[in-house]
């Protein structure tokens, strides 16, 4: 397995960095840094979608790959005048997951400051609510100091952004631990793609995407502007493989393989993924023997949503990376799907070929 430590120490460095929503530019640094050696053209556009793209040997047909880059967090929205700080979320935090965690404040001067999330002592609490989980106005960010003045000192202004403050630690074998995996495990992926593709036969699109986890805006606008005829998203998916989950409910398994999407989410706010893209993907899997799984969700989605009705539509699939523990700061996913997924993903970026473009994209009935 010598991919093990090339991978984590790309996990490592991307899952680290903080990047959540509209503020990914220390995440964006990292990824120019590794995808422009693999790409024949590299550019950041107006939101901060990093694009860049592998040239084909016919230049009739594009393919679109997307992770993108952002994860949770919040923005610093008030502080008190002990120098206490509330916080609002960006994008889908879990209340539950938030008491006592560590988190890194990334003030507007560059600065990184700690804090911890607290709550009132459970001795002063009533009985009530100590059976029920804070709610996000309950709680508050300690950075260590006493007023309002102390925290400005620091550099803390309204506005600046926190994330989850954890390493990226290896586990038993293949698999880690650490936060924002959604989705700097897709961008990992996607990177890892990049590097393994060669003598694509149509132009490919490698793009790490901004502001996914607050309404999917950087597929739109990057999709708009590449105009694919075909596109994947990489991102995680449930792995529910978990003690108190039936096992009719293990949606995704860690450690089998990346998940080829049938569908996601409820009604207009999912996914039903292109059957055409959906029976490459298993063929292309099967063909390089690469382990994968069948996913159909209830909830949740992902950039090839939005990506899928771009212009006048455009044929879209998602690869899902199975991770524990979603949206918290203790994601546990397996190195192997990793791996897994950037070789489908390659497989589908080189055995894409216009004439298969052109039949996806509509039939000329007369």
């Amino acid at each position: 397995m010598e991919w093990r430590d090339e991978l984590y120490g790309l996990l490592k460095r991307l899952a680290e960095a903080p990047g959540p929503s509209g503020r990914e530019d220390s995440v964006r640094s990292i990824v120019i840094e590794l995808l422009e050696k693999h790409v024949d053209k590299l550019w950041i556009d107006t939101w901060g979608n990093v694009i860049g793209v592998k040239r084909g040997s016919s230049s009739e047909g594009r393919a679109m790959i997307a992770a993108h880059m952002d994860e949770i967090g919040f923005f610093i929205s008030h502080i008190e005048d002990d120098g206490f700080l509330r916080v609002i979320p960006i994008g889908g935090v879990v209340e539950r997951s938030l008491l006592y965690q560590r988190v890194v404040i990334r003030a507007r001067n560059g600065g990184l400051i700690r804090g911890v999330v607290g709550l009132k002592p459970p001795h002063v609490a009533k009985p009530e609510e100590l059976q029920k989980v804070p709610e996000l106005r309950e709680l508050f960010v300690d950075i260590g100091v006493s007023s309002r003045e102390e925290a400005e000192k620091l550099g803390v202004r309204v506005g600046d952004i926190a994330v989850f403050d954890r390493d990226v630690v290896e586990l038993a074998g293949t698999r880690v631990a650490g936060k924002a995996f959604d989705d700097r495990v897709g961008v990992v992926a996607l990177i890892k793609a990049a590097e393994m593709t060669s003598n694509p036969r149509v132009d490919v699109y490698f793009v790490a995407t901004v502001q996914e986890e607050v309404g999917l805006k950087g597929a739109r606008t990057s999709a708009f502007a590449i105009s694919p005829d075909a596109a994947l998203a990489v991102d995680v998916t449930i792995a529910s493989d978990v003690p108190g989950v039936a096992k009719s409910e293990w949606y995704t398994r860690l450690g089998k393989g990346p998940a080829i999407k049938v569908a996601d989410g409820r009604g207009a706010s999912g996914l039903i993924a292109h059957p055409k893209i959906f029976d490459l993907l298993v063929s292309l899997a099967e063909k390089h023997n690469i382990p994968y799984q069948v996913e159909v969700i209830p909830g949740g989605t992902t950039d090839a949503s939005i990506i899928a009705l771009n212009k006048e539509g455009v044929p879209a699939g998602t690869i899902s990376i199975p991770s524990r523990y979603i949206h918290s700061p203790v994601e546990v996913v397996d190195l192997s799907d990793i791996y897994n997924t950037a070789r489908l993903l390659k497989a589908f970026a080189e055995e894409v070929t216009p004439e298969w473009l052109r039949e996806v994209k509509g039939t000329i009935v007369k």
